[in-house]
């Protein structure tokens, strides 16, 4: 069954001095400096002074609005969900977070989207038409099969079948950036079958910036 779980964080991937690290983006400074706190005692690091010192940087930004027009979205989402293992999230920070495992997705080894997943990306391309606003951000993941060599370009291409298939669905081309990570952000033990089968996702991630201030007047 599918989890519909609020999470505590919402990750973001950085590079900081070399690393890679997990920082939260809150809706102010104050929030980002708490999240970027509570992912590097969370994730075990040691390293919270300078976690939260950039979730307070990316919080002091801006961030994202939870509007009427968002919430019609995770409805529909859920609806074209239901019974299954797509995970869909609000964040913290106000981004809708559709998590696609691979039962749903690609095949191993694969960057063509399996059938079952076409029903879940025609009702997201008919919310994003509906609510024009909003900008959509697709990761492609894949497990530890294979070397970086492999890995990073499938992950990529993944993203980008993804992308094409919503611009095919009149999503403009403008509203989505793709990304690959590769096996680098594992979410399950690589070493089983079933830990490769999660790892092996896509995530799409969709946000409505929040208006400026003088808008808000």
């Amino acid at each position: 069954m599918k989890k519909l779980v609020i999470p505590a964080i919402i990750a973001i991937s950085l590079s900081v001095g070399g690393c890679s690290n997990m920082s939260g983006a809150a809706l102010g400074a104050a929030g980002g400096a708490a999240a970027g706190a509570l992912i590097s005692k969370g994730t075990g690091g040691d390293h919270t002074g300078r976690d939260a010192a950039i979730g307070a940087a990316i919080g002091g930004i801006g961030g994202y609005a939870w509007s009427a027009h968002m919430e019609k979205q995770r409805k529909a989402i859920e609806d074209a969900t239901k019974d299954t293992d797509i995970d869909v999230i609000q964040t913290p920070d106000n981004e809708l977070k559709i998590q696609v495992p691979s039962d749903f997705s690609f095949d191993t080894s694969k960057a063509t989207i399996k059938p079952t997943m076409r029903p879940v990306l025609d009702t997201l391309a008919t919310t994003l038409n509906q609510n024009p606003v909003s900008k959509v951000r697709i990761i492609g993941h894949t497990d530890s099969s294979g070397s970086d060599a492999i890995n990073d370009p499938l992950s990529v291409n993944r993203a980008a079948a993804v992308q094409t298939y919503l611009i095919g669905k009149n999503v403009a081309s403008s509203r989505i950036t793709i990304e690959g990570r590769g096996s680098r952000e594992p979410i399950a033990d690589n070493s089983t079958s079933e830990g490769k089968a999660q790892n092996r996702r896509i995530e799409i991630y969709v946000a409505e910036p929040a208006p400026a201030p003088e808008a808000q007047k």
